[in-house]
């Protein structure tokens, strides 16, 4: 299984959809973790699953979802409505209750994945406006059954290389 994840592009269309198109074909599921700024029906969100993040006003959006893809259970939420700027425990609580083996959340716009009892976390930073680096980043998960990794890439495409995660699955 092969995730797109990105969040955090608080109002970029044209931008966000070069990104987005860039990887479309050789992913199987596009996940936006909110704080876009764009309608629903926006042409840059074509085909992306996307959550409802703390400045997405008035949005259709969802505040969380769930997915399995090809037998991967994936929770995806913003991240503002269980603190994930100070702490990650009530949003490992969520995924958890939606036996998440990913967990996808923005918010704080510092990119970062880590693993905690089985769950792989991921925060792909923010495309517009990143903390904590320079770089502008979203990034893409690969899982199987063995091991996952995820690989995070800046606006132009590239990858970050202090940014390669590797996960060892049980």
């Amino acid at each position: 299984m092969k995730a797109f994840i990105i969040s955090d592009s608080h109002g970029w269309e044209s931008e966000l959809e070069k990104v987005v198109n860039r990887h479309r074909e050789e992913v199987d599921i596009l996940i936006h973790c909110g704080d876009s700024e764009l309608e629903g029906g926006h042409s840059a969100l074509k085909g992306v699953k996307v959550v409802k993040g703390n400045c997405d006003f008035g949005s259709s959006f969802p505040d969380d979802l769930k997915e399995t893809v090809q037998g991967v259970t994936i929770y995806v939420t913003h991240g503002h409505l269980y603190n994930v700027k100070m702490t990650h425990v009530p949003l490992s609580y969520r995924a958890e209750e939606k036996g998440a083996q990913i967990a996808c959340y923005g918010h704080s716009h510092v990119a970062g994945a880590f693993m905690e009892n089985g769950v792989i976390y991921i925060n792909p930073g923010s495309i517009r406006l990143p903390r904590n680096r320079e770089e502008k980043t979203y990034c893409i998960c690969e899982y199987n059954k063995s091991n996952a990794t995820v690989t995070y890439f800046d606006y132009n495409g590239n990858v970050v290389e202090d940014m390669v995660y590797h996960f060892e699955l049980n």
